[in-house]
């Protein structure tokens, strides 16, 4: 049994705590000094004084005691949800009660939200229940979806999400007209992943396409590169490198051609303006196993630059003669007796595979893979790859090398990463880096991000975007985001906040537990009130039968 007592700061709380003993003390003299009672009558006296004395005395307490009572469940249910899947969980979960957030009037012990689609004000109210979530998956929806919503040009652009599919069908990005890439699903529950190398620059959109149904518009800002100084060293150029060294060109980078005449005589021919960077250190030296040795090579590695090997013919004595040249640790391993194997898009490699290493990284969807060292050091499996542009596929021929040359890119300041889809008053996580000396803000729009540099790595920061703005927002001077108005009705932003609404109450809940509770119960107001009336009319009968 517990008691609880007004404020003490209030005047009226005091007054009655000094009322309650003098009234004992004035209801015991008065019957005491009565002459005129016998002791029978003074006991019947001073117990109905009693009773009313600790009526009043109890009302003022406030007596409560605590009691067992089962925990209440329900069902509320999301605004996206059939009434069909409503009915097949509460019949498994077994909760006799369902709401709407339209209808539900009191706070329960503990809540199941069915489906994802609520007001933000009917979540803030369940900070005492205990929380559970059934998600609904929408059929041909998608239901999760990222992307990199700032994407150098020339990178892999990769859309990664899941949706519930209803029947077998394709799902494809498309830009205008043109698939970009595409899978079939199959009926049921699917993850896709689906790429392709970014093709230009500023402020992109395609769209992800199920069946005719367009899904989702994937917006992205196309950072462009810097040009680089992209230089051949080989004995014999054949249309391999001739077709790669124009393509470059076209891409805006400068290429110097280096060929061995005679014995120290070599000739040089450049695309886009070779007078300008005459004597000046290559970026990407592009060669063969034959001149792994060669000095020019050895200094572009020992100068933090990248080198790429192509036209190899027998990848296991090749990679033997790199090593040695440039204390590499490159392994291959032969899977088939075929003399070629498929690699995709009418592209064939040698049938060998790369052994992992710790510092070697491969290239998404080619037999393509880098090593980190004092500088970068690429070989590349693939057999031909100029027949793609020799047959008018331009598409699938830029594909492989955007993707080669990505990887082979020097790292740039300022490098913005972060994920999208982003949505307005949602936090979002954008990393930075090489920050420029001296960074520790980041402007979006109008907003400023505040950057912290990770305790890891110096060169790593991290912040968290929070905006009200929607549609798309600079980033510092020459960049862009593509922000999301989250109050629209979006699945995937719907979803998220589920999520971390989840997260926020497993985090703060205290830990409570939804069987049985227990609970304070008191004298009712009506009880207090007969019990006064039954104490004064029998003080007030008593000396009637007197």
């Amino acid at each position: 049994m517990t008691y609880t007592i007004s404020d003490w700061n209030d005047p009226i709380t005091i007054a009655t705590a000094f009322f309650l003993p003098a009234l004992l003390l004035v209801q015991s003299w008065f019957i005491l000094r009565n002459k005129t009672l016998s002791p029978g009558r003074k006991t019947l006296r001073a117990t109905l004084n009693g009773l009313l004395w600790l009526a009043l005395a109890g009302y003022f307490l406030q007596i409560s005691w605590s009691v067992d009572r089962p925990a209440t469940h329900v069902l509320l249910v999301g605004n996206d949800v059939p009434a069909t899947y409503v009915r097949a969980v509460q019949d498994s979960l077994r909760i006799g009660q369902r709401f709407t957030a339209q209808t539900l009037e009191i706070v329960y012990d503990s809540i199941t939200l069915v489906g994802q689609d609520f007001p933000i004000e009917t979540l803030t109210q369940f900070s005492q229940s205990v929380v559970h979530w059934v998600p609904y998956d929408a059929p041909d929806r998608v239901q999760d979806v990222r992307w990199k919503g700032i994407v150098r040009q020339g990178e892999m652009q990769r859309v990664m999400g899941r949706v519930q599919s209803s029947r077998e069908q394709l799902l494809r990005i498309q830009y205008g007209n043109q698939t970009l890439d595409s899978l079939v699903l199959k009926r049921g529950n699917n993850n896709f992943a689906l790429q392709f190398p970014v093709f230009g620059r500023g402020r992109l959109q395609t769209e992800l396409v199920l069946g005719r149904q367009s899904l989702d518009t994937v917006r992205f800002f196309g950072r462009p590169t810097s040009p680089l100084l992209v230089r051949f060293v080989l004995d014999n150029p054949d249309f391999e490198s001739k077709t790669l060294a124009d393509w470059l060109g076209k891409q805006g980078h400068s290429v110097e051609l280096s060929t061995t005449l005679a014995t120290n005589v070599r000739s040089r021919v450049g695309i886009n303006s070779l007078s300008k960077i005459a004597g000046k250190k290559p970026d990407v030296v592009i060669t063969d196993p034959a001149n792994a040795a060669n000095l020019l090579v050895h200094n572009a590695v020992a100068d933090g630059k990248a080198v790429l090997f192509i036209n190899l013919t027998n990848p296991s004595a090749d990679v033997a003669v790199i090593n040695r040249a440039l204390g590499t640790h490159w392994q291959v391993r032969k899977f088939s007796a075929q003399e070629t194997v498929p690699a995709g898009n009418g592209l064939t490699a040698h049938p060998y595979r790369f052994t992992n290493r710790a510092n070697q990284f491969a290239v998404p969807g080619y037999p393509v893979a880098v090593q980190q060292t004092t500088g970068r050091v690429s070989v590349s499996l693939l057999n031909e790859t100029f027949p793609l542009a020799l047959s008018g596929d331009s598409v699938a021929y830029s594909r492989v090398w955007y993707a080669v040359m990505a990887r082979l890119q020097p790292a740039e300041k300022n490098n913005i990463l972060v994920d999208a889809p982003v949505f307005s008053d949602l936090p979002n996580v954008v990393l930075v880096n090489n920050p420029a000396i001296g960074s520790s803000g980041l402007r979006v729009g109008t907003d400023t991000m505040r950057l912290a540099k990770s305790p890891l790595n110096r060169q790593s920061a991290a912040g968290s975007l929070l905006t009200k703005q929607a549609g798309w927002q600079p980033v510092q001077d020459s960049l862009a985001v593509y922000i999301e108005n989250s109050t629209n009705s979006n699945p995937v932003a719907d979803r998220l906040t589920i999520i971390r609404f989840m997260l926020a109450h497993a985090k703060y809940l205290t830990l409570k537990n939804a069987t049985n509770r227990q609970a304070d119960e008191a004298v009712p107001n009506w009880a207090w009130l007969t019990l006064f009336l039954v104490c004064l009319t029998a003080l007030w009968v008593e000396p009637k039968f007197a």
